[in-house]
């Protein structure tokens, strides 16, 4: 098993209608941006999170530097700052109470942006409320969550949303996101991209590899290889057991 693992431990008793009531909202894209990536990113947190207990300095949901998700190899400030493909072009620290770092990057070909978000630890169902706030106003074409499944803690309901909506894709990083996550993105007319299916370590590598086939108008079968691929490098299995990870959604 790798890093970040979940596991179920009932507490944070906050429903969805009341995250979506908050009014967490995302700035809006301009007309000439062809597509927008939102990525929230709940920091390990070994002290408020129901995760597998990581080293403290990885796992102090207060700093985002060193946290698992975010500062470390494989977290997202790691591995799109090694990108050759992505472009820095604002960093952002602390601002809000929630966030500790916001990042923008470009990407070099494609007409992409990309608005990445590393909310501390203890924040993680605001941070969820900001998710599926992005879902649900569809003001990024595709929102990512990353981090400890939340929803293992917190059940919850979300609004219906009118059915000639447009439909906004999504993709979620953590243990077991098809069960708890599927049935509120179907509410809230998303098209997952990407979700999985066992306890699972959601290195910020897979997003990068999902998403440049996701820009080049890939399928989702297609997304769930390449998000395979790289967690068998990753975690040195096979591809044939990393692809029991992640979820058939074709």
């Amino acid at each position: 098993m790798g890093l970040g693992m979940d596991f179920i431990r009932a507490k944070h008793l906050i429903v969805l209608s009341v995250w979506l009531g908050a009014g967490w909202g995302l700035p809006g894209a301009s007309a000439q941006e062809a597509r927008r990536v939102h990525v929230f990113v709940a920091l390990a947190d070994n002290e408020h999170q129901g995760i597998a207990k990581v080293p403290a300095k990885i796992g102090n949901g207060d700093d985002a530097d060193a946290n698992l998700y975010w500062g470390c190899t494989d977290g997202l400030k790691s591995v799109f700052g090694r990108s050759k493909v992505w472009r820095l072009e604002k960093t952002e620290l602390k601002p809000t109470s929630e966030i500790l770092e916001r990042r923008t990057y470009r990407h070099v070909t494609r007409d992409c942006l990309l608005v990445a978000e590393a909310w501390r630890g203890r924040c993680i169902q605001e941070c969820l409320g900001a998710f599926f706030a992005s879902v649900q106003e569809k003001k990024a074409t595709l929102s990512a969550f990353i981090g400890h499944n939340g929803l293992m803690e917190v059940p919850g309901k979300v609004p219906l949303i009118a059915e000639d909506a447009p439909v906004s894709d999504a993709l979620v990083l953590c243990c077991v996101s098809r069960l708890f996550f599927e049935p509120h993105l179907k509410a809230l007319r998303a098209r997952p991209v990407l979700m999985t299916e066992q306890l699972m370590y959601p290195g910020a590598f897979l997003l990068r590899d999902v998403l440049e086939v996701w820009l080049r108008g890939g399928s989702r079968t297609e997304m769930r290889l390449a998000a395979a691929r790289a967690y068998a490098v990753n975690q040195r299995i096979s591809v044939k057991a990393a692809s029991s990870v992640f979820s058939k959604l074709d």
